[in-house]
């Protein structure tokens, strides 16, 4: 499944580097203003941050929630008080695109990660080009040199390299490369089922300046509560929000957690 992904992205990249040259993306990226630095904006405070996802299927559950406007979910997302907003821009399993990131740059003033397959310098490119301020890195697809390579460039284009983990060894990966906004997601991208524990169980072994962020497996208040107490920093929460009322929802996350 995850090397499907990947092969779809890439894909998709190639074609639209047919059209939209890295010369053109980088002209794009200098006249606009430099990324928000994420890891203040999500530095440890008393209540958890919750990073509020843009999803509209998934390849587990495929169609999740229609979301003809993602501007318009992501300013409820921003008033609701939700410090940063992932936009899944991949196209093929979770219907999203670079064009719902633009629209929701333009309407939101918060932090805002592009959440997608990335395998090569193209795709940075394009997530800066469209006004995000963080890029997901997987290191379960990718290898130790590529990822070090891409976590580098994302920094050299002013972005917050976010890296995704799934188990102790990817962990390991992570930290190795002295990434200090590190995720754990619960869903294992192989098999897409899910260990609610699994955050808890690693929690540990993350430095005291790193930034710890929950993924998956949230569906209420009472998960948010399970990941805070664990230790997580942030929690990023997709289908729980976009398949209810987003603002009372989000509401909750954030009170008393």
């Amino acid at each position: 499944m995850l090397e499907g992904l990947y092969a779809g992205a890439v894909a998709d990249a190639l074609t639209r580097s047919q059209t939209v040259s890295s010369a053109n993306l980088e002209q794009l990226i200098s006249q606009r203003s430099p990324a928000i630095d994420a890891l203040t904006a999500f530095q440890p405070r008393a209540n958890v941050h919750i990073l509020a996802e843009i999803k509209r299927a998934s390849p587990s559950r495929g169609d999740i929630a229609e979301i003809a406007a993602p501007s318009d979910l992501a300013t409820v997302y921003e008033a609701a008080g939700a410090t940063g907003i992932s936009v899944l821009t991949e196209g093929r399993k979770f219907k999203g695109s670079l064009e719902d990131l633009s629209s929701v740059r333009s309407a939101v003033a918060v932090p805002l990660l592009r959440k997608d397959f990335i395998a090569n310098e193209y795709q940075l490119l394009e997530a800066r080009a469209h006004g995000a301020d963080l890029a997901l890195l997987i290191v379960a697809g990718l290898d130790q040199e590529t990822l070090i390579r891409l976590k580098n460039f994302t920094e050299q284009l002013g972005m917050t390299a976010f890296l995704e983990t799934h188990d102790r060894n990817e962990l390991e990966r992570a930290l190795e490369t002295g990434a200090k906004f590190i995720g754990v997601n619960a869903r294992d991208l192989s098999t897409f089922e899910t260990n609610r524990n699994l955050f808890s169980e690693l929690a540990p072994l993350f430095p005291s300046d790193a930034i710890k962020v929950a993924e998956s497996a949230v569906r209420d208040a009472a998960d948010v509560h399970h990941y805070r107490r664990a230790g997580a920093d942030v929690v990023l929460v997709g289908e729980a929000l976009v398949t209810g009322n987003a603002d009372s929802t989000l509401q909750s996350f954030l009170r008393n957690n």
